[in-house]
């Protein structure tokens, strides 16, 4: 007699894709809700601004006339910046600041990271000294380097005299000519933590085994420092580049504690025009202008800096 065998045949699984389609989805809502309240801020307070500054700078406008009365003038805004003086000096003292400012910071910070580097006694303690100044308020700096830079009893001037015999030492704030170096002293001097801060964590991350074998090839302090520290240093040399330059063409607090521009226009900067220009003469639409032509350039220059640092790391990959 024939037995009749059940035909056992394994079923085929099939994913379950609308599980998965949905399990997806869930994961996109809960990662678009997360970034949402940033987006948020960002478009109120970042973007919304930026397109209405970029609206205001082709019109005319006094905010105490409220917003019915602004009136649209082209690019007149544009166009009597060239011939303005307040303007064409603000971004001549303005680049010369920079220039001198954020390399200057930038290899101070770096040095006193090397030192803080080492095995010192108590490393927490002269970490925190180095970068009070940064943390302290503009005002409380303006009053200390004021005194210090006082032309007639100022600590400064006498030092100068008592020692180099200097019987006619420059007046400083009150000098059209050294109004600018000492404010980019102050500014050095209370960026000198940050930046020392910011490079003692790049140093922390290198490895030490790196230096160990430089040192088992033959390699001295100064190879090592420049085939080792300051390649690896690049990422954190590109940032404090990019905030240090974002932060020059910002500056303003110092300038209208200290000097309010002068004497003349000699610390008049970008940033202190447009404070002028928008809160003193109530021209809105003009220095909306002048903010749109300080974007363009901290942009451009954040571009072409990090096009360069593109290219360098590819050539240390290669």
């Amino acid at each position: 007699m024939a037995t009749i065998r059940p035909n056992l045949r394994r079923a085929e699984i099939k994913p379950e894709q609308p599980k998965r389609s949905s399990l997806r989805m869930k994961d996109n809502v809960a990662a678009y809700l997360l970034i949402f309240p940033n987006m948020a801020v960002f478009f109120l307070w970042v973007l919304l601004p930026v397109i209405f500054t970029f609206f205001l700078s082709f019109t005319e406008w006094n905010f105490l006339e409220g917003i019915d009365n602004v009136r649209f003038s082209g690019v007149d805004n544009y166009r009597n910046l060239m011939d303005d003086p307040w303007f064409t000096d603000s971004m001549i003292n303005t680049t010369l600041y920079t220039i001198v400012v954020v390399p200057v910071t930038m290899a101070l910070g770096l040095f006193f990271a090397l030192l803080l580097d080492k095995q010192v006694y108590l490393p927490v303690i002269p970490r925190i000294l180095i970068f009070i100044p940064y943390i302290t308020s503009p005002v409380a700096i303006a009053a200390i380097w004021m005194t210090l830079f006082s032309p007639n009893w100022g600590p400064i001037n006498v030092f100068l005299f008592d020692t180099f015999g200097i019987e006619d030492p420059p007046t400083w704030f009150a000098s059209s000519t050294w109004a600018l170096p000492a404010l980019m002293i102050v500014t050095i001097w209370k960026g000198i933590g940050y930046n020392a801060l910011i490079y003692l964590a790049g140093l922390q991350s290198i490895p030490e085994s790196l230096y160990e074998v430089a040192a088992i090839d033959g390699a001295g302090w100064w190879t090592r420092f420049k085939s080792v520290t300051l390649p690896l240093l690049s990422p954190t040399t590109f940032f404090l580049g990019i905030t240090g330059v974002m932060t020059s063409f910002r500056v303003f607090e110092l300038v209208a504690v200290i000097t309010q521009g002068g004497p003349g226009t000699s610390t008049t900067v970008i940033a202190y025009s447009i404070y002028r220009a928008g809160f003193s003469f109530y021209r809105m639409g003009y220095a909306s202008a002048m903010a749109v032509i300080m974007l363009i350039i901290v942009i451009t220059f954040t571009y072409v800096q990090w096009r360069i640092q593109q290219r360098q790391t590819r050539f240390m990959r290669d």
